[in-house]
């Protein structure tokens, strides 16, 4: 068995290796160089390790590292890429671990790699010792862009596992419930033409303005029937979040595009709510002579549900001292349910600055992860 970093240098090593993933090509990267490092600490540990690419991209995979056998154990389980950032909102460089604050602060470390490097030490802890169930560390590609990786893990059905833990940030409390998402662009094709003659064109903007109206008097529909769960927001939400078109104040704009994002609860069904939303945008549309048409941004996934008594839940309330709770934000959770495993979200980070300038992890959350992660590989793979 090989020594192990220590843990410093486990997080400042995954945040310098970049793995952003974006449906844009011009953001998106490999994440080899993340799954690499896991692979070689892992390997060093006597874990068993498989580098899986995913179909159709050689600079994509996911890792399965395996230490012991038998049907049941805990999946420890975290995603490898990050989003695209905007370095000039960040005080540090994205990439360098940075320590001010009583925080550590770079690219990932709260969503998720600071998980990830914290899931590598406590397994290295349960490495010399008999397990009596196997502990399986899973990391996967893709998830903040369309969760390939899960994606590609649940068509082969793998890993097996009758637990798992997803580190996503949640402030270490336990989430065994959260909504599904949906993305769709929403298309208005017009007719480009001289500025100083509009009756010659058909304007895009002009009926995405009207595109843009119906899908917002969409989402205040959807407002008025709750979810009934217990979300921060308790009901479907839809967010405009980037609209683009024209290309010069003087033409005509024959093209402009909408990308929505649609989160939904338990009850809710993907293909009904995609298509309501594209015919309430249809209809809103009625500039002369354009056109509508909607694309898939994103396929979706279901809302994610672990139920209240299972093991798993029971012992991450008992460990944390906080009841299960429901968030907004979706995860892999529905895929490593799909596999059959009872599986928790559960991490140190928090939600409020992933995804922002400056993300960060409390330097006081590191001892209780570790704590919580060990006593979690005790519960489920080294009791008998």
């Amino acid at each position: 068995m090989t020594a192990l970093p220590p843990l410093n240098q486990l997080l400042r090593e995954l945040v310098a290796a970049p793995s952003v993933s974006s449906e844009h090509p011009a953001h998106d990267m490999g994440n080899l160089p993340v799954v690499h490092l896991l692979a070689e600490w892992l390997e060093g540990l006597g874990f068993a390790v498989e580098i899986l690419p995913l179909p159709g991209r050689s600079d994509k995979a996911n890792l399965i590292a395996t230490l012991g056998r038998g049907p049941g154990g805990l999946v420890l389980a975290g995603h490898t890429d990050t989003v695209p950032f905007d370095d000039s909102g960040w005080d540090s460089e994205p990439f360098a671990l940075t320590e001010r604050d009583d925080r550590l602060h770079g690219l990932g470390i709260c969503d998720m790699k600071g998980f990830l490097g914290l899931a590598v030490e406590a397994a290295s802890a349960a490495a010399g010792q008999t397990l009596q169930q196997p502990l399986i560390l899973l990391a996967t590609a893709d998830e903040e862009s369309g969760m390939d990786g899960a994606r590609a893990l649940a068509a082969a059905g793998r890993p097996k596992a009758r637990h798992a833990v997803i580190g996503e940030p949640t402030n270490l409390r336990p989430v065994r419930l959260h909504k599904g998402i949906l993305m769709d662009s929403l298309h208005v094709h017009g007719h480009a033409g001289h500025s100083s003659r509009p009756d010659l064109g058909a304007n895009a903007i002009r009926g995405m303005h009207q595109v843009l109206g119906a899908v917002m008097a969409h989402g205040d529909a959807l407002a008025r029937h709750s979810c009934g769960r217990g979300f921060a927001i308790d009901h479907p939400t839809i967010n405009t979040g980037c609209i683009e078109g024209g290309d010069s104040a003087n033409r005509i704009p024959a093209h402009c595009r909408l990308d929505v994002d649609l989160r939904f609860g338990p009850d809710d069904r993907i293909d009904a709510l995609r298509s309501d939303l594209r015919e309430a945008a249809a209809a809103g549309l009625t500039e002369p002579g354009c056109r509508f048409e909607a694309s898939t941004l994103f396929d979706g996934i279901p809302a994610f549900e672990t139920a209240a008594g299972t093991d798993i839940v029971r012992a991450c309330e008992a460990l944390t001292g906080h009841a299960a709770e429901a968030v907004d934000f979706a995860t892999e959770g529905p895929f490593l349910n799909q596999l059959g495993m009872e599986t928790v979200i559960l991490g140190p980070g928090d939600i409020a600055v992933a995804h922002q300038p400056n993300e960060s992890l409390p330097l006081d959350r590191i001892a209780p992860t570790q704590k919580l992660l060990r006593d979690l590989i005790a519960r489920f793979c080294l009791a008998g």
